[in-house]
């Protein structure tokens, strides 16, 4: 099923997670939660594929469904899609002081958690290289889409 970048971010705005530009759609989400993760996961746009971390953060309740998600991903994509959820999960806590998003995949990338966040996204950074061979800031990455989608909380409330 082909997703068009204007539908994914439609889908956004349409669970409140304003991440990227848009609108708010005059209908409901229309895909259901693991469509709307595999879709973003496979998106040839970084932004969208980089939206996943606020729709974590957003919708913790997706935690549920994101294993089901990964199982319909190429092997390199099951790889991006650990690795982001498992920055929402320290970026969570870092930032929101809850701990509602479990902890799913740190064994499975080799990453041992401690109790600073600050330390597993930096460890979760390194094997994030190590594992995809990429020599990006996965850490900056990760904290670039916590603290955009969070200013636009703070917009939100103002």
């Amino acid at each position: 099923m082909f997703i068009s970048e204007d539908q994914l971010v439609a889908e956004l705005w349409a669970r409140d997670v304003r991440f990227i530009l848009g609108t708010v759609p005059s209908h409901p989400p229309i895909l259901s939660s693991v469509d709307l993760i595999v879709a973003l996961a496979e998106s040839k746009e970084t932004r969208l594929q980089l939206s996943l971390i606020p729709v974590f953060l957003r919708h913790p309740e997706f935690s549920q469904n994101v294993q089901f998600a990964v199982k319909k991903l190429k092997p390199n994509l099951q790889l991006l899609l650990k690795c982001f959820y498992s920055a929402a999960v320290w970026l969570e806590q870092k930032y929101l002081s809850t701990h509602i998003l479990p902890d799913l995949f740190s064994n499975e990338l080799g990453v041992v958690p401690s109790e600073n966040p600050e330390e597993n996204l930096k460890k979760l950074a390194k094997q994030h290289q190590d594992l995809s061979g990429s020599k990006i800031n996965w850490l900056g990455t990760y904290e670039h889409a916590a603290v955009v989608w969070l200013k636009e909380i703070e917009l939100q409330k103002a």
